[in-house]
């Protein structure tokens, strides 16, 4: 069989991919993460009773971006990854430099409290529910993020896995941020931070058994 032969027979069949299908299966699953996760905050944490007082400090706006900024860098990656052979690119940065914020802001506060605060700072009162919690709120937003990626023919499956895990859990963790009661970087920086990097440890190993097209 002669080259152009093959390439006929491969291409038979074949029919282009609608423009704007990220645009569609990305704004139909996102909805879903996050009234997913809210809903489930509520019904199963419930909203924290003090929330209109929190909403007028800035802590409590510097504890959501947090979050916030993850989910959008974990976007860019997700969409870049969604596609065949791409890199995470832009999102790399955007991921990166609210962590490097949200730790060294830690690091600040647990050497200037006193010996005896060092350690209730950093574990709170939630830490041992903390990261199941957000992991439970990540997976509404697994299922639905991983179905709009696998439907972009995805390559780098492992990659295209963990950053969708990590959209899920930012997600999720925006949502959490109603409920949970820790108002210290120092406990964000380590419990939140696991909690949303336990669907992504999960979404890079199921990658390449769920995204596979």
């Amino acid at each position: 069989m002669r080259t152009e032969d093959l390439v006929g027979l491969l291409s038979t069949g074949i029919t282009p991919v609608k423009s704007g299908s990220a645009a569609r299966r990305f704004g139909a699953s996102l909805p879903v993460a996050a009234i997913g996760a809210t809903l489930l905050m509520a019904t199963v944490f419930g909203i924290r009773p003090d929330l209109g007082i929190v909403v007028k400090t800035v802590i409590f706006w510097e504890k959501l971006a947090f979050p916030l900024c993850l989910a959008i860098g974990a976007l860019i990656a997700t969409v870049r990854l969604a596609r065949p052979g791409a890199r995470v690119g832009a999102g790399w940065p955007v991921i990166t430099t609210p962590v490097a914020i949200v730790w060294i802001a830690a690091i600040l506060i647990v050497f200037t409290a006193a010996p005896q605060d060092r350690l209730p700072v950093i574990l709170g009162h939630s830490w041992r529910s903390c990261p199941f919690n957000i992991l439970l709120l990540a997976v509404p937003g697994f299922i639905a993020i991983f179905w709009a990626v696998k439907g972009l023919a995805p390559t780098r499956l492992r990659f295209a896995g963990g950053a969708s895990g990590l959209l899920a859990s930012s997600i999720g963790t925006v949502a959490y941020c109603f409920h949970c009661p820790e108002m210290s970087p120092a406990f964000w920086s380590i419990w939140y931070v696991a909690g949303m990097l336990l669907p992504a440890a999960l979404g890079a190993v199921l990658g390449p058994k769920l995204l596979r097209w």
